[in-house]
């Protein structure tokens, strides 16, 4: 399940999506969007760590990849959804290898990770993601859409240096050209000069509420590794005293 952005975003880019759909961490709490039913008439799988409303198999995707695709039946996705999730595992790079390995041949991830957000366990909470990190989680991902955003709906941008950062210092906008946000940034300052708004002019910049969105495909060069062959026995032989 996602939030009322990821559901914006999805409809926004809605053409690079088709089924089969999995979507990793679907369980509704009550305050989630249901991205499900934008693909009426698609095959839609919803996984999570506990059974649920909106969740089709209970499946840990750490877990090795056999177990993963016996409890999914051998199927592979054209796409997968995997948003505000990898901050909860503690073995990021397993699970991004497992559902790279999910995906259909060209088939296409939609990875949402907090940059810049409070503390939340679900059930725990182990960290946060720059679009670099991203790539390094999905070597054999050609990602395509690079965003940031923030909690204003619809408020989508390019991936740059700030990342949705808040300058204060006026000077700043300035050399950006926004000239009417840089008055307002100068007020600040004086504000804070004066004491009333010290407390938040004291520091360079402020971020507010931040996600990385980045949307990718399967480079057509990738080879699933091969499953490991089991060792053949050995019996032992007794050794005499």
């Amino acid at each position: 399940m996602g939030s009322r952005n990821h559901r914006e975003f999805v409809q926004q880019h809605q053409e690079k999506f088709e089924g089969p759909v999995l979507e990793v961490g679907s369980k509704d709490y009550g305050n989630t969007e249901n991205l499900r039913s934008l693909f009426s008439g698609e095959t839609y799988v919803g996984i999570d760590m506990e059974a649920g409303k909106g969740v089709d198999h209970v499946l840990d995707l750490t877990r090795p990849f056999e177990e993963i695709e016996a409890t999914l039946n051998g199927q592979r996705f054209r796409t997968i959804f995997c948003l505000s999730v990898l901050e909860h595992c503690s073995q990021p790079f397993a699970m991004a290898d497992n559902m790279t390995r999910l995906l259909e041949p060209d088939g296409r991830i939609y990875v949402s990770v907090p940059f810049a957000w409070k503390f939340h366990g679900y059930p725990s909470d182990y960290w946060r993601f720059t679009h670099e990190g991203v790539k390094q989680l999905f070597p054999n991902i050609e990602f395509d859409v690079n965003c940031s955003s923030t909690t204003t709906i619809g408020d989508f941008r390019d991936v740059d240096n700030d990342l949705c950062r808040i300058q204060v210092k006026g000077s700043s906008h300035r050399r950006q050209g926004r000239y009417l946000r840089s008055l307002t940034a100068d007020v600040l300052q004086l504000m804070g000069t004066l004491g009333p708004l010290r407390w938040l002019t004291q520091y360079r910049y402020l971020m507010p509420p931040t996600m990385i969105d980045m949307v990718g495909h399967l480079q057509p060069s990738f080879q699933p590794p091969a499953p490991v062959a089991a060792r053949p026995h050995r019996e032992r032989t007794a050794v005499a005293p």
